[in-house]
């Protein structure tokens, strides 16, 4: 079974920047179709991040576009979500998720997931 494990977030200042990562174990990510982050903060629903398909095609929530960068090594397989400006807003637990190609690999996808991460929490003070 697929094991997601991120790590990189922590605290950090209104305008800092964070780089989170999403190892994988048991597949490599070339086996997933679609995979990206998602973050929820405290009574908060949960919300796409950032994705990348099978075609490094991408697609960022509204919230995040132009600041965070979503990127896929596959000879490392770590998936990368670098997050510049932070501001206090993004404060949330993110989670790295992966799922096979359904055609739709956007933030606000709906489809199964084979393997979600625990999660690594970022906080960003003003």
């Amino acid at each position: 079974q697929a094991q997601l494990v991120e790590s990189g977030g922590g605290s950090e200042q209104a305008g800092g920047s964070l780089k989170l990562l999403c190892t994988a174990s048991g597949y490599t990510f070339i086996d997933f179709g679609c995979t990206g982050w998602f973050r929820q903060a405290p009574g908060k629903e949960r919300e796409g991040v950032a994705f990348i398909d099978v075609h490094r095609d991408t697609d960022y929530a509204d919230s995040v576009e132009g600041r965070f960068n979503i990127s896929l090594d596959y000879l490392k397989n770590t998936l990368y979500l670098e997050m510049n400006n932070l501001r206090p807003e993004d404060s949330a637990r993110y989670y790295c998720a992966a799922g096979p190609w359904t055609g739709y690999c956007r933030v606000d996808r709906r489809d199964h997931w084979d393997a979600v991460g625990q999660g690594t929490l970022v906080t960003v003070s003003s």
